[in-house]
């Protein structure tokens, strides 16, 4: 945790200038800016005096309840470029939550690795193209605006067969990509 940082962060929230804060600690507003510069390490009563003139406790200061993060955009996914496919995480470390999604780009006359039978579900929604979905020994098709849902407890798997990219979007639960 990035202590200084912080406590910048509330003194602003607070609408206070450094002078301000320190005024209200009996303190220098050049120490207020080497604290929140990390230049020097506050003792825990100076510490408590500074979250008091701010407003919170040391118990809300150090709490880990930061807000989750709600909207992700291009800068925040990743992708793993294969021959065959490209996988791109919306949702990144989502191996945390309860449900993990992907965008899946599937080249002309490519499959996907056969998934093992596993616990979960997965949802997919085909954006283009047309994929064929295999659970256990049968085989569905699906086309641009079509969803698929299934339980997970087959081997299964997707396929491209025709000479376009197919791109879908794809939600397993728990996360299993």
């Amino acid at each position: 945790m990035e202590l200084g940082a912080k406590i910048k962060r509330l003194r602003l929230q607070c609408g206070l200038t450094q002078e301000e804060l320190a005024d209200r600690c009996e303190l220098t507003k050049g120490y207020i800016s080497q604290l929140e510069n990390e230049l020097t390490s506050p003792s825990i009563q100076t510490l408590l005096d500074v979250l008091s003139a701010l407003g919170t406790t040391a118990a809300e200061f150090f709490s880990e309840d930061e807000e989750e993060q709600t909207v992700f955009t291009a800068d925040d996914f990743f992708e793993k470029v294969t021959d065959t496919h490209t996988v791109t995480w919306l949702v990144p470390n989502s191996q945390k939550n309860e449900m993990e999604p992907i965008m899946l780009r599937l080249a002309p006359g490519a499959a996907m690795d056969k998934d093992m039978p596993h616990e979960g579900e997965e949802f997919g929604f085909v954006l283009a193209g047309e994929i064929v979905l295999h659970i256990g020994k049968k085989e569905h098709i699906a086309r641009a605006g079509d969803a698929f849902y299934y339980e997970s407890n087959k081997v299964h798997y997707l396929e491209n067969r025709t000479a376009e990219q197919a791109t879908v979007l794809w939600v397993a639960s728990p996360p299993t990509f």
